[in-house]
């Protein structure tokens, strides 16, 4: 198992250093010059030579990203152009509420797919079968950005149940005042995750209740619901594992269009400002925190892969000729 730890964390090293190498390199190609942010019409010639060497913007690009490179991993992000603060202090500041919409976004997807997903396989070809199956197809068809306008027009337009936008009230900092405020959001997000859930669910539950297990609890007498939840949702879990690592992409995606769109305090939403006002630092630690939460989500769902399926310790430790 420590093998299979190292080595996992090697590829998260390669995939974090391929991720900064290619986004640096899009911003250094991309149309403007950097230095026109900094320098003023004003400045002396001596006074601008000594802000382009202060910022290294008189080097090459390749020495440019090793010193950015050998900065960020000591936690140094650089100073923002906008907001002439350091970028890791404001992205840190705003991480927790990105963390909180996603967390509670994955919890009510799982929450909801995994005993739906079970029923509609159960039920598989029935009415009940059908109607899951349909609000599956729904939730990965609609766009998310679109059912969080039609939320907010129900539910804050029409029905003036909810709050729209931000992540509180204004004078008003309580739990109950917080959770109205992630009610859609935290939906938006969750809906088209849980969708591909409950399919993979439903086809894993339907190849389980053909095994001989489940045929063996049935001639025992067990009841239907204690087969699906006590011995088949076991066997339906490991997929889920795998498929909460792929889906950490679409969630991390999500909350720059989802944050936007109710104007939650988060990473995602002070990015897509930063890319307005062609914020570079801000830019791009956006993308390298990004990616580590991606490939951290990846890490993890493999690490939990290895543990609850041993035959997969098994084929490393033969591989090994163990």
């Amino acid at each position: 198992m420590l093998k299979i730890i190292l080595k996992k964390v090697a590829e998260v090293t390669v995939v974090m250093l391929l991720i900064s190498i290619f986004s640096f390199a899009i911003i250094e190609l991309a149309p403007g010059d950097i230095s026109s942010m900094y320098i003023s019409a004003d400045m002396s010639p001596e006074e601008q030579e000594m802000v382009m060497e202060k910022l290294g913007l008189n080097k090459s690009g390749t020495e440019r990203y090793i010193e950015w490179l050998k900065e960020a991993v000591k936690g140094n992000w650089g100073y923002s152009i906008s907001y002439k603060l350091p970028v890791a202090d404001m992205l840190v500041k705003r991480l927790p509420s990105t963390l909180l919409l996603m967390g509670t976004s994955l919890i009510v997807s799982l929450a909801m797919s995994i005993p739906l997903g079970l029923i509609a396989g159960y039920k598989k070809n029935t009415w009940v079968d059908n109607a899951i199956s349909g609000f599956a197809y729904f939730g990965m068809s609609i766009p998310s950005f679109y059912f969080g306008m039609l939320m907010i027009i129900l539910f804050t337009a029409i029905l003036h149940w909810l709050p729209s936008s931000g992540m509180h009230s204004f004078g008003v900092n309580t739990p109950w005042d917080t959770a109205k405020h992630m009610i859609m959001p935290v939906m938006t997000m969750a809906l088209s995750s849980m969708a591909s859930k409950v399919r993979y669910v439903r086809a894993n539950t339907i190849g389980q209740l053909s095994e001989e297990y489940v045929l063996a609890a049935k001639a025992k007498g067990t009841s239907g619901m204690t087969i699906l939840f006590r011995h088949v949702l076991k066997n339906t879990l490991l997929p889920i594992i795998t498929i909460v690592g792929m889906n950490m992409a679409s969630m991390v995606t999500g909350s720059f269009i989802i944050e936007s769109l109710f104007g939650w305090p988060g990473i995602g939403s002070f990015a897509m400002e930063a890319i307005g006002k062609q914020d570079y630092p801000i830019i791009m630690a956006y993308i390298m925190m990004s990616g580590f939460i991606l490939v951290m989500g990846n890490f993890i769902a493999d690490i939990l892969y290895s543990f609850a399926d041993p035959r997969i310790k098994r084929g490393v430790d033969a591989a090994n000729g163990k």
